[in-house]
């Protein structure tokens, strides 16, 4: 069993995902729920996702067994006052995550730090109510994050060093890939970087320059692939910066830079054709297709599948 205890708020699909990863890294895990309901969803979640582990062969049942043993719920605070590494996985409401925060710092003595799952939240937004600022920190994973190994780390100035540390050393253990923010911005390293391209791409569809699908084949079958491999800023090097300052001085000035969203997605969510829980989006979506690109999302990741699982 490892020093730390962690403590997860939350039994949505990030909070019992991070619970899958640390138990199966061999931590002390204890999740927090808001009512019994919520306890049960949660080990269906965690059933499920041992479940495809185990038909992948990287987990035995014996290994799921044992990790199991690692887990546990809870309804009420005081349980978790030996947890000293606690993942906030609430909604992206700040009144509600500064709740949750205050009655960490009343009940859990032995908090070593506070990190917030938020994806958009700013962490200097989020430490003003804490006692205890210096204890916060956003590490923003991506979904599921048992599975994708990227986790970005936000500090806020007031963020200490050793909570980032006990953080960032947890993560690490567990074969996560930790990106540090040098500095807060809106969205963060990942979210930026995907956004910016959706921005392009939903442009040269409402310009007529491609569709939807085609535009989604270009990427899927040209560079994509590549940076799944080397980086972008060594794919530049390796091309020559005399070219990309080429390009970019002739490009640039065609691209858009647009500042709020598009018409293309505001008059699908205004029709209440959201995507694939509404059964259609920019697509239409079915059980089977659902099902299909699910196993298609997951399947680049497999390959980074490194817990540090018990033996049996």
């Amino acid at each position: 069993m490892k020093e730390e205890k962690i403590a997860i708020i939350g039994t949505g699909m990030m909070g019992m995902s991070l619970a899958a990863l640390f138990t199966g890294n061999g931590y002390d895990t204890t999740v927090l729920a808001t009512k019994e309901a919520s306890i049960q969803r949660g080990r269906g979640s965690y059933e499920e996702i041992y479940r495809v582990l185990q038909s992948r062969g990287l987990v035995t049942k014996t290994q799921k067994e044992l990790c199991g043993q690692n887990l546990h719920f809870t309804l009420e605070y005081r349980d978790l006052a030996d947890c000293t590494v606690f993942f906030e996985c609430a909604v992206e409401d700040k009144a509600v995550k500064h709740g949750i925060y205050r009655r960490i710092e009343e009940s859990c003595p032995g908090c070593k730090v506070i990190a917030s799952t938020s994806s958009a939240m700013a962490p200097e937004d989020l430490c003003g109510d804490l006692a205890y600022p210096d204890r916060l920190v956003v590490t923003h994973p991506f979904n599921p994050p048992h599975l994708v190994p990227f986790v970005e780390m936000v500090k806020a100035p007031c963020t200490s060093r050793e909570a980032a540390q006990t953080a960032y050393d947890v993560l690490e253990d567990c074969g996560r890939k930790v990106c540090v923010m040098k500095k807060s911005a809106p969205g963060f390293i990942a979210n930026r970087l995907q956004h910016a391209l959706l921005r392009e791409a939903i442009y040269m569809v409402e310009e007529g320059l491609a569709e939807p699908r085609d535009i989604d084949k270009a990427l899927m079958y040209s560079f994509m692939p590549r940076y799944t491999s080397v980086g972008l800023f060594e794919h530049q090097d390796a091309a020559g910066l005399d070219m990309v300052q080429s390009i970019e001085n002739y490009l640039f000035p065609s691209l858009s830079d647009r500042k709020t969203a598009f018409s293309f997605v505001d008059k699908r969510v205004s029709a209440g054709t959201r995507g694939q829980k509404d059964g259609q989006g920019t697509y239409l979506w079915d059980a089977a297709s659902i099902a299909d690109f699910k196993a298609r999302a997951s399947e680049p990741y497999w390959q980074y599948f490194n817990w540090n699982l018990p033996e049996g």
